[in-house]
């Protein structure tokens, strides 16, 4: 190989390796001038208005599940027990002392959080489906 040859492709390598070579980020943008336009770049980026509104129809919707849960469904299994509060439902084993499962907290904790699961389902689907993310 001639001398020519190898600077060629020495030349070559050189231009492969500079694009190669990661180039530093960008500087990033000068802040906002100004408590308001801080406050304004503030709002605009993130979606903190989105979060904002979420949590805020989250609270009221966990308000309104929480009613018809304890108010219109719960009341329903308690017209079978005969003490109608069947939440202290409860089985006990006479060893010792006696070993009491509360079986009726037990069980309206998990009808309560299969009727929310159920509730969040159906609003996330709805969601979905107008295209909110």
């Amino acid at each position: 190989m001639s001398s020519e040859t190898d600077k060629e492709i020495l030349e070559e390598l050189k231009k492969i390796s500079a694009l190669l070579t990661p180039k530093p980020p960008p500087p990033p943008a000068p802040p906002p001038k100004g408590v308001w336009q801080e406050f304004k770049a503030f709002i605009g980026k993130g979606g903190v208005l989105a979060l904002a509104v979420g949590f805020i129809m989250g609270t009221y919707i966990g308000k309104v599940v929480s009613a018809l849960v304890s108010d219109i469904i719960l009341p329903i299994p308690g017209a079978l027990e005969p003490s109608g509060n069947w939440t202290s439902a409860q089985i006990s084993i006479p060893v010792g002392n006696g070993i009491h499962f509360l079986v009726g907290d037990f069980v309206n904790a998990i009808v309560t959080f299969l009727i929310v699961a159920i509730v969040v389902f159906f609003i996330a689907r709805y969601a979905n489906r107008m295209g909110i993310k």
